[in-house]
């Protein structure tokens, strides 16, 4: 994977689609908010304390010499309660315009175009057709080298990508469905974080309760609002 490729804008360059610029995917934001904080957990500002129910803590709030990144860090550090992993993937997967913000420093890198087109000639949307291919290219050859071949030696950043991507539906537009058929335990082992760091594997496990707890919440909602009609609460 391309080294100046955070790993929250590799995940929207796999949820942009290359002629349109429009975004794929389900749970986007909150496969983005995990990579911002997968970032922070391997470049150690942030910890997960094993003795405080596996809370959050800063441990290095300098600068990251990212906007996105310590716009996260800020948000932890200012809470007035310690969260859990999952709780801030929910969170940050909240902030206003995050995929906005994301797509917007893919245009600064000029690797996207940001603009504006009309829908039904009345609302306006942002769209953001690609302009440089090599880094999403290089970003889906790392992930196809990492699930189609059985090598321990995992670079823990391109396992990471791989369990966000499948946490947004994402993998589809890297692999055939075959390809996901055959190769789903070698997924699964990248997804438990078996082949990377202590830190990668608090933030693999992280995207899957937070994922797990987003795609349950519209039913919850749902079944609440039928409820409520059903008792007129």
């Amino acid at each position: 994977m391309a080294n100046t490729i955070r790993l929250y804008q590799a995940v929207m360059l796999l949820a942009l689609s290359e002629e349109r610029g429009t975004m794929n995917g389900a749970y986007v934001e909150y496969a983005t908010a995990a990579a911002l904080l997968s970032e922070l957990l391997m470049h150690e500002r942030i910890a997960i304390e094993a003795d405080n129910k596996n809370k959050v803590s800063v441990v290095d709030e300098a600068s990251t010499d990212d906007a996105l990144l310590d716009e996260a860090l800020g948000q932890i550090k200012s809470a007035k309660r310690q969260r859990k992993l999952q709780d801030w993937v929910q969170k940050l997967g909240q902030l206003k315009d995050l995929k906005h913000k994301v797509a917007q420093s893919l245009a600064d890198a000029h690797i996207v175009a940001a603009e504006k087109e009309k829908v039904l000639w009345l609302f306006e949307r942002r769209v953001y057709p690609e302009l440089n291919p090599e880094p999403e290219q290089q970003i889906r050859e790392g992930m196809r080298s990492a699930v189609m071949s059985d090598d321990d030696a995992i670079e823990p950043r391109v396992a990471i990508l791989v369990a966000l991507a499948n946490s947004a539906k994402l993998l589809p537009q890297v692999f055939t469905k075959q390809e996901l058929k055959q190769r789903k335990k070698r997924i699964e082992q990248l997804e438990k974080g078996e082949m990377v760091s202590t830190a990668a594997k608090q933030a693999v496990a992280a995207i899957e309760a937070a994922v797990m707890v987003a795609a349950i919440m519209p039913a919850i909602t749902a079944a609440s609002t039928a409820s409520c009609s059903s008792t007129s609460c």
